[in-house]
């Protein structure tokens, strides 16, 4: 979503299209002045009642909020980032920052980029850590997500297309969705359980950023924007947030050692690989290539070779089915899954999960 060369296409774009509404703008304002005397000009409106304490409130949250906001830029392409700590710990998602060579960190009020290094990453709920060294970077207020309403107003800010340091606003449109975002590049994609829903615009660049409350707390790193199949383009006011209450748990890890000790997320113990009929180009199944040692799956009898085609009665055609619904279950959660053995044959076993692991 933050690839370089798309990023700086949408960018111009959006430079021209800002030009184009100035100009015309202009005009329609000079054609329609024949109701003021000339050299005349009419008195501002004062703002009065609810509208100006909910302005009041929004120009708060931006100054208290923003300088913890930061454009960070690769040598792949660039989004945003949300300070974490006093020690210039930077949270990011993990697709923005997947296989750069060169990290750049600059405060959403400008000034010179600062060089920085990478932490970790946990590419399975897209989150990642990187460091700048010296400097006074303003931490962020984590608010916690599992407290979100649908309905609250929600501010994102981050970098869209380039434009540092923009703020958008919308609602928590929806609570504890599963979202599965595809790989691109070093990164291989996610699959992120109680992801926050919200009408706020998230555009390329914005990956990264803070969606804060009016409280002036950062309850979610934006994400991910819905696309629409059929236009082929990102459907307006449909975008994910990492939940909060994960990057509290996942981040302080990534700082402490550069891994996942503790992920909180299930896993079969088993690596798979998505099946395809080439005649019809239809997945039907995930095969399992290889079986952790002392595992949940090794325990219930599966091998390499075996077809996984469902857990708790829900199809697993492909990785990313079989990855959403391990996104809703815990480690130690018996569920049944059925494989197809290589001889044909149809059976159901019991797996007790185990925990997926932590990469670096």
């Amino acid at each position: 979503m933050d690839r370089s060369a798309r990023t700086r296409a949408c960018a111009a774009a959006a430079a021209g299209a800002l030009v184009l509404t100035g100009c015309s703008g202009g005009s329609q304002n000079a054609e329609h002045t024949g109701n003021t005397a000339a050299g005349q000009t009419s008195p501002p409106v004062s703002g009065t009642g609810a509208g100006t304490g909910l302005e009041q409130q929004y120009e708060k949250v931006v100054d208290a909020v923003l300088p913890s906001v930061v454009k960070i830029q690769t040598d792949q392409g660039e989004g945003s980032g949300v300070v974490f700590d006093a020690q210039g710990d930077i949270v990011t998602n993990a697709h923005v920052v997947a296989g750069a060579k060169r990290i750049e960190v600059t405060s959403s009020g400008g000034g010179s980029p600062a060089k920085a290094s990478m932490v970790g990453a946990f590419a399975a709920d897209d989150l990642a850590v990187v460091r700048v060294s010296g400097g006074s970077l303003k931490p962020a207020s984590w608010g916690e997500s599992g407290k979100a309403r649908v309905g609250q107003i929600v501010l994102a800010m981050g970098n869209p297309l380039g434009l540092s340091g923009s703020v958008t606003n919308g609602i928590v449109s929806a609570l504890h969705r599963t979202v599965s975002t595809k790989g691109e590049g070093s990164f291989q994609g996610s699959t992120i359980a109680d992801a926050i829903q919200t009408s706020a615009d998230i555009n390329p660049g914005n990956s990264g950023g803070a969606l804060v409350t009016l409280d002036g707390q950062v309850i979610g790193i934006p994400t991910a924007a819905a696309s629409d199949p059929q236009i082929g383009a990102a459907a307006p006011g449909i975008g994910f947030a990492t939940p909060s209450d994960t990057v509290k748990r996942i981040v302080p890890q990534l700082i402490a050692s550069g891994k996942v000790s503790n992920s909180g997320r299930a896993a079969l113990g088993v690596a798979v690989r998505t099946i395809v009929d080439p005649q019809t180009g239809r997945r039907s199944a995930v095969a399992v290539v290889e079986v952790q040692k002392g595992g949940g799956a090794a325990k219930a009898g599966i091998v390499p070779g075996d077809l996984i085609l469902s857990v708790n009665g829900t199809a697993t055609p492909d990785q990313t089915a079989l990855t959403t619904v391990l996104a809703n279950l815990k480690p130690g959660d018996t569920v049944k899954v059925e494989v197809q053995k290589s001889n044909g044959s149809k059976q159901q076993v019991q797996v007790t999960l185990g925990q997926l692991p932590g990469g670096g």
